[in-house]
């Protein structure tokens, strides 16, 4: 194992623990009218260990995440029991998840040009808003109606739609506004995929040259790009879940970006439980590679914009430093989640401005359904947002 590269983290961590703190408590001290809210729908991360069996509990017993047999039951055994084991990993990477400060910070930045760009609009807030941890969906939406903005945009961080991941966020701000009307006075738009925006492909392209420009000349072709994503479940793909091939297209453009100068490949990591899920695994692809002779590799993280346990401690722990040295592999490198790169941020502003500008309100594709679809709630919610965005 890398120790240097764990005591960075850790060192990465305090720095993200305190500017996390800075930026949530200086939102909330900003008593500026807000007229357009921007708010950035997100799984979330336990921001400390004490957050982590909760935040195991709300995956574990969500329906629109995972489905198990008896949820109810077995939903919280499954948390109890995997809550010292993924504590461990949060420890090996400083204690908490990243999510919330990056969040804020993309947040921060996008609004602050947003207020140049688009004048007619601001001044512009944002809001996150998180799955399974603080700040929830509740808290924000509560915060949003104490500000009373004139127009609030629902901006999914998840570039690629899923059902378990976008749905479920998505689901959540339906799921609170049954128990009360939405505000009056307030408009309401979606932004729910943005899988092929070109400033979304050139970050990724850019990180991926960072971290090209590390290995020697004479290697660097041969390097083979391992894009990696969450995977999912068989029987979600095979229900017609657009989140395979919307990865896929991203994964297209930030070759095109490339000029295809490298060897590479889509793979998925991050299976939980005995079913089927999608593959071929990030960690069997490159036991196979090596098998093949191949030694050299970057891995990047194409469905996460920000860094997370997944991208520090999967990607990086358990296949950079622990995998990589059981197969002898030569030279290994992650290129960085999007983070706060000056391009991304452009792309997030890009991508609120157009839809300010132009719409539409909500896509024709948000407001179907995957056509094997059997969850009866994913039918009143988009019949929720229909009238919502209108």
């Amino acid at each position: 194992m890398n120790i240097s590269k764990i005591s960075k983290n850790f060192l990465q961590i305090g720095r993200w623990n305190w500017e996390r703190q800075r930026l949530f408590s200086s939102s909330s001290v900003n008593q500026q009218k807000v007229k357009t809210a921007v708010l950035m729908l997100n799984m979330g991360g336990p921001q400390n260990t004490a957050q982590v069996h909760d935040y195991l509990l709300g995956i574990m017993t969500d329906r629109d995440m995972i489905q198990l047999p008896v949820q109810s039951k077995l939903g919280p055994w499954i948390a109890q029991r995997r809550t010292e084991e993924v504590q461990k990993k949060y420890q090996e990477i400083g204690g908490g998840s990243p999510i919330l400060m990056w969040s804020n910070r993309q947040g921060e930045k996008l609004c602050a040009q947003l207020d140049k760009v688009a004048p007619e609009s601001a001044p512009h807030r944002h809001y996150v808003a998180f799955r399974y941890v603080t700040p929830t969906t509740a808290e924000t939406l509560a915060r949003i109606e104490e500000d009373r903005p004139e127009r609030v945009v629902i901006f999914s961080q998840y570039p690629q739609y899923c059902c378990a991941t976008s749905g479920s966020s998505f689901n959540a701000i339906f799921d609170h506004y049954k128990k009360m009307s939405p505000p009056t006075g307030i408009s309401w738009s979606v932004i729910d995929r943005w899988p092929t925006h070109p400033l979304l492909a050139r970050t990724f392209a850019e990180r991926i040259r960072e971290e090209l420009a590390k290995f020697p000349a004479e290697k660097r072709d041969d390097v083979i790009l391992m894009f990696s994503a969450h995977s999912i479940p068989l029987k979600t793909v095979n229900r017609g879940d657009s989140y395979p091939s919307e990865v896929g297209a991203t994964v297209q453009a930030v070759m095109q970006e490339l000029n295809h100068c490298n060897p590479h490949v889509l793979v998925w990591q991050s299976k939980v439980g005995p079913l089927p899920w999608l593959e071929p695994f990030t960690d069997a692809a490159l036991k196979s590679y090596a098998k093949q002779g191949k030694k050299n590799f970057i891995l990047i993280p194409i469905a996460f914009v920000n860094e997370h346990i997944e991208t520090l401690h999967e990607l990086d722990i358990e296949y950079c430093d622990e995998l990589a040295s059981e197969l002898n592999i030569e030279q290994i490198g992650r290129a960085a989640a999007p983070n706060d790169h000056p391009i991304f941020i452009d792309a997030l502003t890009d991508i609120v401005a157009q839809h300010l500008k132009k719409g539409p309100r909500v896509t024709p594709k948000f407001l179907s359904r995957c056509p094997h679809c059997v969850n009866s709630r994913c039918s009143e919610s988009k019949k929720w947002y229909k009238t919502l965005c209108k």
